[in-house]
């Protein structure tokens, strides 16, 4: 079970972030046949616990359309050296192995839906 839903409990949830791990990088974000969001966090990073309601949300919301998907960066060391990270929380944006966006930090919620609706779905949704 991905850190986000031991937080969260799976109970009445339909949609959670997918758990990315060394072993299933690629098939999960390269291979993906939707855009995804991958949340990269670290398992004591004060903003990616922030953060963690934000992506939740996000998986509910674009279900469907987007892959939303966790990386703990401590139990991942291969696939965060192969994106280059440096830091947690890191938002990582792909539409097939291409990266689109990339944000470290804590954003809002506004600033991540934007980047989705723009850069990965090509234009403005209104939710």
């Amino acid at each position: 079970m991905g850190f986000l839903a031991k937080l969260f409990g799976r109970e009445g949830a339909e949609v959670w972030p997918v758990r990315i791990d060394d072993a299933n990088f690629e098939r999960e974000v390269y291979q993906s046949e939707l855009p995804v969001l991958l949340d990269v966090w670290g398992p004591d990073c004060a903003p990616c616990k922030q953060l963690e309601p934000i992506i939740v949300r996000l998986a509910r919301q674009y279900q469907g359309r987007i892959k939303v998907a966790e990386l703990n960066s401590a139990a991942a060391p291969r696939a965060v050296k192969r994106l280059g990270i440096r830091g947690t929380p890191t938002v990582v944006y792909f539409r097939g192995r291409v990266v689109v966006e990339r944000v470290v930090g804590f954003r809002g919620e506004l600033y991540h839906r934007e980047i989705i609706d723009q850069e990965l779905l090509g234009h403005d949704e209104a939710r």
